[in-house]
């Protein structure tokens, strides 16, 4: 399983090799806590679109990235994660300046994670709000076998096993 820990600690001191997709987008890390995260990204001439405003995809990855990174931030040692859901409103557009990214987790199921996303401007407007849920991946561990053999099945009950099977 993906040693998260490490990884947050990595990126918190600075490590930007450490997650590729944040670098080729430049997306910066501000802070991560238990059940939070907070990113930034720059609205680059390149990021526009036809009309001259961020492209909404970079911005439901910029959500993503933020939510999947607070989750991480409250996952066991034993536990990974991956999106299942994202859903994104568009609240205002943009075309220039500073994206900031807060995420927080909502709720953390057995198997479930839901998290939220805010993504503000220098403004301070709202920008885009995001919810996702995440399945919480559990590595497995397989059951030692026995050396044993299995003792063989007592003949009585083979045969009414047998006949039960036989009446569907």
């Amino acid at each position: 399983m993906f040693d998260y820990a490490t990884y947050l600690s990595r990126l918190q001191a600075g490590d930007t090799t450490i997650n590729p997709f944040l670098a080729f987008l430049d997306i910066r890390l501000d802070e991560i806590s238990t059940g939070f995260a907070r990113f930034h990204m720059a609205a680059k001439p390149e990021y526009l679109q036809g009309a001259g405003l961020v492209q909404g995809g970079l911005m439901v990855a910029l959500a993503d990235e933020t939510i999947a990174h607070a989750i991480m931030s409250v996952l066991k040692e034993n536990e990974g994660l991956t999106t299942v859901e994202l859903k994104s409103n568009f609240l205002a557009p943009v075309k220039n300046g500073t994206l900031t990214a807060e995420a927080t987790v909502f709720k953390k199921g057995r198997s479930i994670i839901v998290g939220d996303c805010l993504i503000r401007d220098d403004q301070e407007r709202q920008i885009l709000r995001c919810t996702a849920t995440f399945l919480v991946v559990a590595e497995k561990t397989k059951p030692s076998r026995k050396d044993e053999e299995t003792p063989p099945a007592d003949p009585a009950t083979k045969k009414e096993n047998d006949r039960q099977a036989n009446l569907f």
